[in-house]
């Protein structure tokens, strides 16, 4: 086990930027890797001039959403530097590929075309998750999915092209604008060869979103959630992500026998439209497999999923190394960031199985770490402040309305007064433990905290926030229940700012009323024109840019939510751990313009938050160092148990195309040098992790995989990976899909998160499930006069105290 390489380890207060930091260095991994081009000789040479150079990971689908947008302005700008200089950086487009779950963008071009098809017909862009970002991340430029997406069929794409295409300057990832660019570089061609060129290279901008899209053409950088790695076992096209690579169509990207199923794709194809034909497809040199991975959050990456991932990290290791000229081995760079962490050093050892360096290093002074500079609380530094809240004897519902209200109330009165500085004030944050309580909140913020704000502005000497009897708070949820397409959407309504000349109190007064005014003339045509303020409100309206009242939110929250606008937090409860109560009050403050200010409501009921209230003021003072120990144990007899079978498919089906396609499990020589050789990488970092007895535990494990394998082989019908047919021949199934019954020595999940069966529960409805049974013996209580035996009786009281 090489534990010579070093995770690198971003340790930075949240709103640092670790971002701009780690996006920094994947910039200068895509330059370098072109640079480098093909490193080797023989078997063992690796191409740099495409490929998966970067794979970015994450543990949460609203992470994942925002950072995508930031790094495709990256990605924008490497392509715009590429086509100035081919010769330099290549002919491989500089391309960015969302790896996530289907919830969120599809699998497969076909299920695309329909999105996009039900869009147009809808006539907006609300059902297309294909299209993951709402601005041109070049020009900012507007996108919507039922204007800008353009199915390609003869090549299975879809294009997105900026609409930004007219005037003397037009984007360069518009039609007009890629057409200029690609007309100078084939401007020695003509006619029919001409079009060809032109149709097989036009690309838009450079974002692939469609899993089968990021297979066949393996962008340079990768951002994926974690879970979406525990498809390696199940899908044999999955390895062309980490270079293993040999054949590609000029028409349709890196091939795959089984991708070629499902894209049918061909060894030939005929002229399509202006698509030239395709004699056979070309050999390929093996890529290289990414050269940096950036594991963001990582004090996430704790508990059972920490150690699933922890486990699935040998498979990684495995598909990742490659060998030098020199013939020693190498790997990529890890970096990982978080700004909560503690026993950094043995959570990095459990899940990547290397030594770490931190980065700043903290050196002599603490304040000062070159990199960093810790400044005094000034006006010009104002920091954040918070202030904790237990109203004994009252209940936490009538709280949560109290305070919400007079927060509301509170932020109006301070924008009527000041204007455009009190707009961070002006959206209350609340922040929740749990989906339900959410949900309770969700219904006072509807009702009771509404009908208070409407009645008690005045009445408390303060400003009115809704001027009309049936006027409603503005509210967002950010928590499970959003739909993965409407996440961008939000995030960007959630940056829409309060208006001075539309939000004061007058202004909600008067706006109604000239409207009410204009439209007492009902003939339209002799109707005089409202005010331009009128008109700005409604058109406001209209586009669904108005600002947002109240943001409820759950632990989705926590982490790479960046709306620089938020500076009004209400938290309810003392969150479960410290590291998620820093990373959710973050972010409010996060520009010093916009202090942040954070109220935590406890609950008096609760000893826990009665302990934080009480010891508040030092708690708050040392909260960096009361960060909970992370625990992660992927050597585990219960780890290995439910991740080692996936882990180990996983390494051997990808690390060889003679061993990835569905039906070659019946060929995997397990007597082979690779699988030996497997086999010894994963005992020497069980080793190295978790020292002899997780040595022990993974050897047994792996015996029962193989030998459970070798009996599959010698059964009449050939055996493939998963059950069903191959080209009309029947396979029996190697893996067992989590879910389908007992968890099995050869179950499979789907899922980094799916260790365990899911339980349904089907209840009758109509308050059936209150009846009683037909039948049903009556409920008893028998004590037994059986003398208890000593050793069952516990020592002291329900409260631990020994009777003396």
């Amino acid at each position: 086990m090489d534990r010579t390489g070093l995770v690198d380890l971003l340790f930075f207060p949240t709103g640092g930027g670790k971002t701009e930091a780690y996006l920094g260095l994947t910039a200068f991994t895509l330059a370098i890797r072109r640079l480098q081009g093909k490193i080797g000789t023989g078997a063992d040479t690796r191409d740099g001039s495409a490929g998966v150079a970067v794979l970015m990971r994450y543990t949460l689908r609203l992470l994942t959403a925002q950072q995508f947008q930031r790094a495709a302005a990256l990605i924008c700008a490497a392509e715009v530097l590429r086509r100035q200089e081919p010769e330099t950086w290549g002919a491989e487009p500089f391309r960015i590929g969302l790896w996530v779950g289907a919830g969120v963008s599809p699998n497969w071009f076909d299920e695309a075309v329909d999105q996009i098809d039900e869009a147009r017909q809808a006539g907006d862009g609300k059902r297309t998750n294909v299209l993951q970002t709402l601005t041109c991340p070049w020009c900012g430029e507007e996108l919507a999915g039922h204007k800008d997406l353009h199915p390609d069929a003869d090549r299975r794409r879809v294009l997105l092209y900026c609409r930004r295409g007219e005037g003397d300057d037009p984007c360069p990832f518009s039609k007009r604008g890629e057409d200029a660019m690609l007309r100078e570089l084939f401007a020695g061609r003509e006619g029919d060869d001409l079009k060809a060129a032109l149709a097989v290279h036009r690309e838009g901008l450079p974002i692939l979103t469609i899993d089968e899209e990021i297979y066949r053409y393996a962008p340079s950088l990768v951002i994926a959630t974690v879970d979406k790695l525990a498809q390696l076992p199940w899908k044999g096209y999955a390895g062309l992500l980490f270079g293993r690579v040999s054949r590609k169509c000029p028409r349709h990207g890196y091939r795959h026998d089984d991708l070629d199923l499902k894209t049918e794709c061909g060894e030939r194809h005929f002229k399509k439209n202006d698509l030239a034909a395709v004699a056979q497809s070309e050999p390929v040199t093996r890529l290289r497999p990414p050269d940096l991975i950036i594991q963001d959050e990582l004090h996430l990456i704790s508990g059972a999923l920490g150690t699933t991932v922890g486990l699935f990290e040998t498979a990684i290791a495995e598909l990742c190394t490659w060998r030098l000229p020199g013939g020693q081995e190498t790997g990529p760079k890890i970096v990982a960031s978080t700004a909560t962490t503690k026993r950094a050093k043995a959570q990095v050892l459990g899940v990547f199985g290397k030594d770490l360096s931190i980065f700043p290093p903290q050196v002599i002074d603490i304040g000062d770490t070159f990199f960093s500079r810790q400044v005094p609380l000034s006006r010009k530094h104002p920091g954040r402040r918070y202030l904790g809240l237990c109203a004994h004897g009252v209940r936490l519902k009538s709280a949560e309305i109290r305070l919400a209200e007079i927060l509301l109330i509170a932020g109006q009165t301070l924008f009527d007064k000041y204007g455009a500085p009190a707009d961070p004030y002006m959206t209350l944050v609340g922040y929740f433990n749990a989906t339900r309580e959410l949900a309770g909140m969700r219904r006072y913020v509807d009702d009771d905290v509404t009908t208070r704000v409407r009645r008690h502005g005045r009445l408390k000497g303060l400003s009115n926030r809704i001027a009309s009897k049936t006027g409603m708070l503005a509210v967002q949820e950010l928590t499970s229940r959003i739909s993965s397409g409407d996440i961008s959407e939000v995030l960007r309504r959630l940056e829409h700012r309060f208006d001075p000349d539309l939000d004061t109190s007058r202004r909600r007064l008067e706006i109604p009323a000239e409207w009410s005014d204009v439209l007492k003339e009902k003939d339209r045509d002799k109707r005089r024109k409202p005010h331009p303020l009128a008109r700005r409100w409604a058109d406001r309206n209209d586009e669904g840019s108005a600002p947002v009242d109240v943001v409820l939110a759950t632990s989705m929250l926590q982490v790479g939510v960046d709306v620089s606008r938020f500076g009004l937090m209400m938290v309810v409860g003392q969150p479960k751990n410290t590291a998620e109560y820093i990373q959710a009050s973050s972010r409010v403050g996060r520009d010093a313009a916009r202090p942040g200010l954070v109220f935590t409501l406890y609950n008096w009921s609760r000893p826990r938050d009665l302990a934080h209230f009480e010891d508040f003021e030092h708690y708050h003072a040392t909260f960096y160092r009361q960060v909970e120990a992370l625990s992660v144990t992927p050597f585990t007899r219960r780890a290995l148990d439910r991740g080692a079978t996936a882990t180990f498919v996983a390494a051997v089906r990808q690390t060889a195309e003679g061993y990835s396609r569905e039906f070659d499990a019946h060929d995997v020589p397990l007597d082979g040098e690779i699988v030996k050789s497997i086999i010894g990488r994963f005992l020497d970092r069980a080793e190295a992790v978790g020292e002899g007895r997780a040595r022990e535990y993974l050897l047994e494990r792996l015996k029962v995989i193989v030998d459970l394998w070798t009996l599959k082989k010698g059964g009449s019908t050939r055996l493939g990976y998963r059950e069903g047919t191959y080209k009309k021949q029947p396979l029996v199934g190697l893996l067992e899909p989590a879910g389908d019954g007992k968890w099995g020595d050869l179950t499979v999940g789907q899922s980094m998160r799916e260790t365990e069966n899911e339980i349904n529960l089907i209840l009758p409805g109509g308050g059936q499930i209150f009846a009683p049974l037909h039948g049903a013996p009556a409920w008893s209580f028998d004590v037994s006069d059986a003398e208890q035996d000593p050793a069952d009786i516990p020592e002291g009281d329900e409260l631990g105290e020994v009777g003396r």
